[in-house]
């Protein structure tokens, strides 16, 4: 199973009890581009975009995560074959998340030098077929589920250090 950016905090099951929560990382090394600008944008600063934001993700959220799983589980490849699942819902691109976390939280994007090497812009071309066709119904992006990811960030705004957001390692 091939996993896309994991986004959210919360299953069915974690939503049971606040200890359930997930841990909520917006570090350059263990945060995902969606918490470090929710981040940002929770603690008033500068939706940062790194270079031209060209870049394309698969995101992926932790339900669906979860339930590709158990669609594979409950659905073994027949004999001796080899099945490769995608486990993506959909494809942005960093400026467009950016933009979207900026509309939604009126905040301000802001591009910086990018520390990784990696292309300035990039296709990213990536079915999630094998996984719909066993019934997988993917959550997208949409603006409920980036209030769900926003509560925690601004539940959890005490412990966010804006020194931290701006961390990623050059590579």
């Amino acid at each position: 199973m091939h996993q896309g950016i994991v986004w959210g905090t919360q299953t069915e099951e974690t939503m049971l009890h606040e200890n359930l929560v997930n841990r909520f990382d917006y570090d350059g090394v263990y945060g995902t581009v969606l918490n470090r600008f929710i981040s940002q944008a929770a603690t008033g600063n500068d939706i940062t975009v790194y270079g031209t934001g060209g870049q394309k993700r698969a995101f992926i959220h932790i339900q669906d995560t979860a339930n590709c799983v158990k669609l594979a589980i409950e659905n073994p490849a027949d004999g001796n074959k080899v099945r490769i699942f995608n486990q993506v819902s959909e494809v942005l691109s960093v400026k467009d998340l950016a933009e979207l976390c900026a509309k939604s939280y009126d905040g301000k994007v802001a591009y910086v030098d990018n520390p990784r090497k990696e292309l300035a812009e990039n296709d990213l071309g990536v079915s999630n077929a094998g996984l719909t066709s066993l019934g997988f119904e993917p959550i997208t992006l949409n603006q409920k589920l980036v209030d769900d990811v926003k509560y925690i960030a601004e539940k959890m705004k005490e412990n966010l250090n804006p020194d931290n957001i701006l961390t990623s390692p050059r590579w």
